[in-house]
């Protein structure tokens, strides 16, 4: 058959129908599809250009062998600059590019046919909608964690995902990194005993930032950046920096993001839950209490300690105390995992002078190759790539919405316990507080109707 015969877009179309058959080649071969044409690969846009589009997901897509074809930024500037850095990426990585058209609403951009799958690296209130509209418009998505700001629209995207044949790869890109799995896999082959306990340790973002109203920039469009949140008054520090791509303020605004709870936290609970055997359910009760600033614009927790209890007996407990990344501590030993010293963007908060491995154990053999294991967990070269590969096949991905929302969402509720500071039961199954009012109510939040998920 002829290359020529087979259009890019039935293929997709016929690898998505045929999910799970492992018969389909995770790479596409030439013969195919034809020369490395734009044309005859996935076709993308992009959802948001900021730090972590430029850091992590747009040169991640291009590497895994994406284009992209359009983007779509309520910062006119940042939409400039967004299609210029995909441009100059291509010239120096010596790739076949495309003409990149330019959007401030993203709606417009998903009515494009040509485009099969869309990148969104928005701020955690804007996770949900596009996602949910994203794949009613028949496109795949790649979605930043966390599952938005609140519980309720983890749910709301997890449902999309449920309708649709559409592949979500959520943003706990982890999992694609090897010590991550090999020590989940380790803990679910019984290497530390039976598990009693484990560590999250995360850093925390500091308090104060400018709240004095400014003068909304001409190139941004700020109601659509408020989105569903309540109407306040705009200053830089709330919203993103108009010069460079350092942390934005909005990451330590608590209408927008709930903190290191969920900045880091989704990351490392995902690999907690991925050892625990628990990537869809969730705790049976939760306590905590965080240190939460009483002046300032940056509203997000500082010093904290949660405690989570599951209904296989095993206790977790979320800390800036401990070091950050995951320990597993059982019967027979521990194992710790983290990033060690890798950043996912350049403006990372660190972990202070403490020395982090990015495998360590209690003792060497915990660690050792696994002669004949029982439980051989999901293995992904890259996050980026394993999400291309399974729009070509239809094979359900690392980290699909359904794992991601329970990962999110039990930081969510985490970060509930926090502010209410009281134990809480929480039934997994039903997702919600048992017997606290309150608590459920803070599960959900009145969103304007023009942006409401």
């Amino acid at each position: 058959m002829k290359s020529s015969s087979v259009k890019r877009r039935d293929f997709l179309k016929a690898g998505t129908a045929a999910a799970g058959a492992l018969a389909f080649p995770t790479i596409v071969p030439s013969t195919v599809l034809g020369a490395d044409a734009p044309s005859n690969r996935i076709q993308v846009g992009a959802i948001g250009c900021g730090r972590i589009a430029r850091d992590a997901d747009i040169p991640g897509t291009l590497k895994a062998g994406g284009v992209y074809v359009a983007v779509c930024e309520i910062d006119t500037t940042r939409a400039e600059l967004g299609k210029a850095y995909i441009d100059d990426w291509c010239k120096k990585n010596k790739k076949a590019g495309a003409a990149i058209e330019t959007f401030g609403d993203y709606a417009e951009m998903l009515k494009r046919k040509d485009i099969d799958a869309v990148t969104i690296s928005t701020p955690d209130h804007w996770h949900a909608r596009p996602t949910v509209d994203a794949v009613k418009a028949g496109k795949h998505v790649y979605v930043q964690k966390p599952a938005g700001r609140i519980y309720a629209e983890g749910r709301a995207m997890r449902d999309a995902g449920r309708s649709t044949d559409r592949i979500i790869q959520f943003g706990t890109q982890q999992r694609s990194d090897k010590q991550f799995r090999q020590a989940a896999e380790f803990v679910r082959n019984g290497r530390v005993g039976t598990l009693k306990e484990v560590e999250v340790g995360l850093p925390t973002d500091p308090s104060g930032g400018n709240p004095a109203e400014m003068p909304v920039p001409a190139n941004l469009n700020y109601d659509a950046w408020l989105g569903w949140t309540p109407v306040v008054p705009y200053t830089e520090d709330r919203v993103h920096p108009q010069k460079g791509f350092g942390r934005p303020g909005w990451l330590r605004c608590e209408q927008y993001c709930c903190g290191m709870i969920t900045g880091w936290g989704v990351h490392h609970m995902d690999i907690a839950h991925w050892g625990m055997d628990t990537e869809l359910t969730g705790p049976v009760e939760v306590s905590g209490k965080g240190e939460f600033p009483t002046s300032g614009l940056w509203t997000v927790h500082g010093p904290y300690l949660l405690e989570m209890k599951y209904a296989n007996g095993v206790t977790l407990r979320i800390c800036d105390k401990y070091p950050n990344g995951i320990k597993f501590i059982g019967s027979d030993g521990w194992i710790f995992v983290s990033r060690g010293a890798q950043k996912a963007t350049a403006s990372d908060p660190t972990s202070g002078t403490r020395p982090m491995k990015a495998l360590d154990a209690s003792a060497p053999k915990l660690i050792g190759p696994l002669a004949d294991p029982k439980v051989k967990l999901y293995e992904s070269p890259n996050h980026y790539v394993n999400w291309l590969d399974c729009i070509k096949t239809g094979k359900k991905p690392i980290c699909p919405i359904e794992i991601g929302h329970r990962s999110s969402g039990v930081c969510n509720i985490g970060h509930i316990a926090m502010r209410l500071g009281r134990t809480l039961k929480w039934d997994p199954a039903k997702e919600d507080f048992v017997g606290d009012a309150e608590a459920s109510a803070a599960l959900t939040q009145t969103m304007r109707p023009k942006y409401a998920v």
